[in-house]
């Protein structure tokens, strides 16, 4: 398998799950060369299908990188301490697609997006923090 890239955190990625059902995704942070972890909010649809189906895929597009890390997700904390709404989810990566491998196109930055409420804005910080400090899974 080839190894995940690094990102720069907060960089926007959209998780395909079965149905096929996407989502955006603000929190995904890389763990290891084989697993990125996330959280999503206990209601989400794309949660109760990836509770259903395991397999999943997330793209990620940011300056100087797009790709898509394919494999099968596994909830690794019911509940973060400082966000009680969301689940953490880790994404164990089996295979890596670069999109920019044949070197015909260039990512010169990626989706631009802000939080439109600095209340909800706030606890994202601690959330990158907490996913990445979680131990790992039965990887």
């Amino acid at each position: 398998m080839e190894r995940l890239p690094k990102w720069e955190r907060g960089t926007p990625a959209v998780l395909c799950a079965a149905g096929p059902h996407a989502i955006p995704i603000s929190t995904a942070v890389r763990v290891a060369d084989d697993a990125i972890r996330f959280a999503l909010g206990h209601q989400r649809e794309v949660l109760r299908r990836l509770r259903e189906d395991e397999r999943a895929a997330l793209l990620v597009m940011g300056k100087g990188l797009a790709f898509s890390a394919y494999g099968r997700v596994a909830v690794v904390a019911e509940q973060l301490e400082v966000a009680d709404t969301v689940v953490a989810v880790e994404l164990r990566v089996e295979r890596v697609q670069d999109h920019l491998a044949d070197g015909r196109t260039e990512m010169i930055d990626g989706a631009r997006w802000r939080w439109t409420d600095e209340r909800l804005a706030e606890p994202e910080p601690q959330i990158w923090e907490e996913l990445e400090r979680l131990s790992p899974s039965g990887r």
